[in-house]
């Protein structure tokens, strides 16, 4: 007999629910680590997954040879390189995480602490870096494997030089570009009619000869507008009118949380199943404010330990301030498929900065942001064996796992007589939910519609699962694929979507039938990964198109 079953349950209704069932305990299993390379050739300071399970990484290209070289015979020839003019070595690859194989790639200027972004029809746009590429675009489009796709550079197509600074998609497909070193003001590519638009905000929250201001947290709401973090201090910024709606309350502790403080924030899963969409911030990490000072007189302070929850809608906003299980700077926040958040990488000591960490944290905590206050809701995770200090990222994989590459505190590349080498290496790290042990509750997803429209139009998928519970326990996930660099993975974000219904069509096989996102706002245009999660236990993701 067929069943179908139509019901709307919140994300925090169907975690607590499986809390109460205690499928899975992050208590069982404390996630695994697998070394994927030794070397790939260079230390990833920016990575973007793409549409096609590509991972781009790039380095800078100021500093000499990396450890790989361009194929056949090729060099980069840069007459304003500040070390190497000619150049035969990749300070870019491409990563396939089917085959665990990379390729390298031909960065021409220099990429250096840089901003990315990825347009709708799957293109990363990388915008600005330091000195001769400080107001380029750089373009990279996904291919098929026997094509021979590369960088494309678009030479001083900024209109001012973008160095830290941080992008953000918007609804209607553009990116805003905010920020930089020295640099008070925002524009948007493609460039817009008003060009630079000044933002006071960003000079009010520069400390002088310190900055802690640099790449600034930005998360687009749903009502539209920007929110931007710098320093202690947050607006609300509508860049249509280029007007600052709203400033909220600072964060406690007078603590800065951006760089070289280096903290990390995420905006939490937006639930389409809320009448009313409430956006939360998140934001955990840093380094005290004369840490960078005192870092380069040798004195390395301890970080920051204290995140801080902001609900920006409600009529009075305050922060709500938790205390997680160590310090942590320069330390990489990440939406998981579940809804909850992993922290990784970075250090105890110190702050950002050539040669001014110390004490590397190796192990990653998962935060429950569903679980009752009352509870302690981080879990402290197996460490890996390597330290991930500054210049290291991470993002998630479609099949669920971190992608953990990069470290070098180093101006230059440095593997010898140092306490922190540079790191060459790629891991992996696979949450608790990876564990065989949960195989029998874990989905898998057998078709699924490639392209999902706004306004809950419905979109159709099927799926096999074992030992099937209830779909009390079942939810439906979209994830935005983030480029990280520093400690911030721009444009992440997480839909929880509205399941219309389930049809049990075969032994162990159901039909699923969910609205897809409400508005471009909920959703920027785009290719996001889409997960079932069942019992808290997340399928392997699919693409799908939005808009």
């Amino acid at each position: 007999m067929i069943k179908f079953l139509l019901f709307s349950l919140s994300f925090s209704h169907v975690f607590s629910i499986v809390a109460s069932q205690a499928l899975p305990s992050y208590s069982g299993r404390n996630g695994e680590w697998q070394l994927l390379h030794e070397s790939v050739g260079i230390s990833a300071m920016h990575m973007q997954l793409l549409h096609n399970n590509k991972v781009i990484i790039f380095d800078r290209t100021d500093f000499g040879p990396s450890n790989l070289s361009l194929p056949n015979g090729i060099c980069r020839v840069d007459s304003s390189d500040t070390m190497l003019q000619t150049d035969c070595t990749a300070h870019s690859i491409l990563y396939d995480i089917v085959t665990n194989g990379f390729r390298p790639l031909m960065i021409q200027t220099d990429t250096w602490c840089s901003s990315g972004a990825v347009l709708p029809n799957g293109t990363l746009v990388q915008t600005g870096g330091y000195n001769d590429g400080d107001r380029n675009i750089r373009s990279f489009t996904p291919c098929s494997d026997d094509e021979y796709c590369n960088w494309i550079e678009f030479p001083q197509s900024l209109i001012q030089r973008r160095w830290y600074a941080s992008n953000q998609v918007l609804p209607d497909g553009r990116i805003i570009i905010v920020g930089g070193r020295r640099q008070f003001n925002y524009e948007f590519y493609p460039s817009s009619w008003n060009g630079v638009i000044f933002l006071d905000f960003l000079m009010e929250t520069n400390d002088q000869g310190l900055e802690n201001n640099l790449y600034p947290f930005l998360h687009l709401l749903p009502d539209g507008n920007l929110f931007i973090f710098a320093n202690t201090r947050s607006i609300l910024l509508d860049y249509n009118q280029n007007m600052v709606l709203k400033e909220f309350p600072k964060i406690p502790g007078d603590d800065p949380r951006n760089y070289p403080s280096s903290g990390s924030s995420v905006l939490l899963p937006l639930d389409e199943n809320d009448a009313i969409i409430e956006p939360e911030i998140m934001v955990c990490g840093g380094a005290p404010r004369d840490s960078f000072i005192q870092a380069m007189q040798g004195n390395f302070i301890r970080a920051i330990s204290t995140c801080g929850r902001l609900k920006v809608s409600v009529p009075n906003p305050s922060w709500a301030m938790e205390d997680m299980p160590m310090a942590r700077v320069m330390g990489d926040m990440i939406l998981l498929p579940t809804g909850d958040v992993l922290i990784i990488n970075g250090a105890e000591l110190g702050t950002a900065g050539w040669e001014l960490g110390r004490g590397p944290v190796t192990r990653p905590i998962i935060y429950r942001p569903s679980d009752n206050v009352s509870n302690w809701r981080f879990s402290v995770m197996s460490p890996s064996p390597r330290p991930r200090m500054y210049h290291s990222s991470a993002i998630l994989l479609t099949d669920g796992r971190i992608l953990v590459s990069g470290s070098n505190p180093h101006v230059y590349y440095n593997f010898t007589n140092v306490e922190y080498p540079t790191d060459l290496s790629m891991e992996s790290f696979s949450p608790p939910y990876l564990s065989p042990e949960y195989d029998p509750i874990r989905p898998r997803i057998l078709s699924a519609d490639e392209k999902m429209g706004y306004g809950g139009k419905l979109f159709w998928l099927s799926f096999q699962v074992q030992a099937y519970l209830t779909a009390n326990v079942l939810s439906v996930t979209i994830v935005a694929p983030s480029f990280a660099t520093h400690s911030f993975s721009m444009n992440q974000r997480m839909v929880l979507l509205k399941i219309a219904g389930v049809t049990d069509i075969a032994p162990s096989t159901y039909n699923l039938v969910v609205a897809g996102p409400s508005t471009a706002e909920i959703a920027p245009p785009g290719y996001y990964m889409l997960f079932v999660v069942h019992a808290h236990v997340p399928s392997y993701g699919r693409w799908v198109k939005i808009g």
